[in-house]
Parts: C-alpha cells; structure tokens; sequence
C-alpha cells in the first residue's frame, strides 16, 4: 500500500504584488511519484531543485497549485486534521527557545503533540538522554538536529519527514542516525528524506528520485539509477608503451600517459585490459576499476541540467 501519493504536482510562488497573472517561478513542474508504507524513500536534488517546495506541500505546510498529493489516503492541507497526529516533521531548523533545556523543550513540544510518547524515551532514542537538563543554546549543532528529530518522533509517526536530518553532525553522528532510521522502517514507519550527503542516501534509501529544475529526471532504487551510469576503469601507461598499442575492444580516452575507461561491462572491459597487458609484458601503473556511484550519477544529471538550462537562456537570449 502507498503512505505517499504524488500526481502531477506543480508549485508556483508569483511575484511579488501579483497572483494568478504572469511572472513568479515554478518550483515544481508535473512531479509524480509514490512511497510505500515502511519504506525510506529519499528526493534529491541541487539547491533549487524543488526538493524543499515539494516537501512542504506533502507535510501540509503549503497548497498545490495543482495536481494531487495523499499522506495516508488524505490530502495533507485540506485534511491536515486526520494527516498530522500521524506524521512526524524535522525541518531543517528547528527555532526553539534558546533558554529552556532540552527536556523542557521535549516536555513543551509533548504537550502539544497529539498522543505523544514519554519525552524522556525520545531523548535517549537520539542520544540526548545526558544532555537533559543542558539549555538549548548551549547544544552543538549536530546535538541541536538531534533534538529536532527526537521532537519529529515524540508522536510515534506512521509517516516520518525529514529535511536535511544530519546536517551538522559529525560521522559518528550521522552513523548513528542512519541507524536509527532502519530501526523506524523495521517497525513499519515510512520515512521520506532529503539529504545532500549522498552517500548517506545510497546506503538508507529503498528507492530515491532526483530533482532538476523541478521536475524528476531520475527515480528507481540507488542501484537502479546507477546502473544507468557507466564504470570507469583508469591507469598509467609505462613510459615508452604507445597509445596506439591497446586493445581496440576497449574505447579509452588518453591524456599523456594516463588512460581513462568508460565502460557499462567493467568485468569484460577490465579482463581484456589484464590480458593484454600480461601478453604485451606491461604493468598498469595506478590501476583503479570502480563502479559507478549515486554521486557521480547526481553530478552527471546536475551537469546536463546546467548545460540545458544555459542552452535555452542563449536560445531566449537569440530571440530577444
């Protein structure tokens, strides 16, 4: 069953001193998509993809200028009464009082949640549980997140959001996280995460979606979307070995002596590399086979974005 539903979702903020005419900026842009009850879906993007914009509208906080958006078979802004006691939200800054200590803060934010947990046990579930009685202004930034999601999960959320959830933290911290929310989905919460670590999204997310000028241009499970990009194989050639000597089957790009490899059969590609150099007595100098990871797949749709939206601003630029 889907906790999250997306149909053609589009999000405009008009200028300032207008609504309904000309100008203003479309943030989203037909977006469509869907989570699964207990799964970690995560949405991706640069800074003004509409990660934000989209997010805000599946938590309630915004209207849809158009198309469809269900948290739990409900609209979350016209029916926000039956979505939010059964979701949890962690913004990307929280804003609290910065005098009151950590428990107070859970405490007040307890009382104002509907069928909250015991503040306490949110704490220590986040590592918060000795830092009680500290002011909230005297917390790190990687605590003060902390506190964020403690307060995200006093409710005991169906549906969990989180923006930008690590920010600020250390590894250790950001590890930690990452544990806790496989624990939420072990316990059949569904958790729908924005992050710009995107090795932290390869390794929680069940399946991912990757914005680019408000639109959704790549979407699938992390190896889904990376498979679409190729391996790279690169090493030195010996001084003395020409270019001109390696295996034609091998398409390689060559900068001096060192040789670069894009290839979508790393196993192939590599093997017939190993053996022509063994029969061709050459030793690959700094050989390095990986595959291809979500950050360069995210840097390549990024990339390709800039490159198209510079295209259309020349062919604007031509008319005008």
């Amino acid at each position: 069953m889907e906790a999250i539903e997306v149909e053609g979702l589009r999000r405009r903020y008009e200028a300032a001193g207008r609504s309904g005419g000309g100008g203003g900026f479309e943030a989203v842009r037909e977006v469509s998509f869907s989570v699964r009850e207990g799964e970690i879906f995560a949405l991706l993007g640069t800074n003004g993809a509409g990660k934000t914009s989209t997010v805000e509208v599946l938590e309630g906080l915004a209207r849809p200028n158009a198309g469809t958006v269900r948290v739990l078979g409900f609209d979350p802004f016209t029916e926000r009464a039956y979505v939010r006691p059964r979701t949890g939200v962690m913004l990307q800054e929280g804003g609290f009082p910065s005098e009151l200590t950590v428990a107070e803060t859970a405490t007040m934010w307890a009382g104002v949640t509907s069928e909250a947990g015991p503040p306490g046990e949110a704490l220590e579930r986040v590592g918060l549980g000795g830092r009680a009685d500290v002011r909230v202004k005297q917390l790190s930034g990687g605590e003060r997140r902390r506190l964020d999601l403690a307060l995200a999960l006093i409710g005991r959320p169906e549906v969990l959001f989180l923006d930008e959830p690590t920010t600020g933290m250390d590894p250790e911290g950001r590890q930690e996280v990452a544990e806790l929310v496989r624990g939420l989905r072990a316990e059949g919460t569904t958790v729908l995460l924005t992050t710009h670590y995107l090795e932290e999204a390869e390794q929680l997310a069940d399946r991912l979606a990757i914005m680019q000028a408000g639109r959704i241009v790549a979407t699938g499970t992390p190896e889904q979307v990376v498979a679409e990009r190729p391996s790279r194989i690169s090493f030195r050639l010996p001084a003395g070995v020409a270019a001109e000597r390696l295996p034609l089957g091998v398409p390689a790009a060559v900068q001096g002596r060192t040789v670069s490899v894009r290839t979508r059969e790393l196993q192939s590609a590599l093997t017939e590399l190993l053996l022509w150099a063994r029969e061709s007595g050459v030793t690959l100098e700094n050989l390095q086979a990986r595959s291809a990871s979500l950050e360069e797949a995210f840097l390549e749709i990024a990339q390709a974005g800039d490159r198209a939206d510079a295209g259309v601003a020349e062919r604007k630029e031509a008319r005008a």
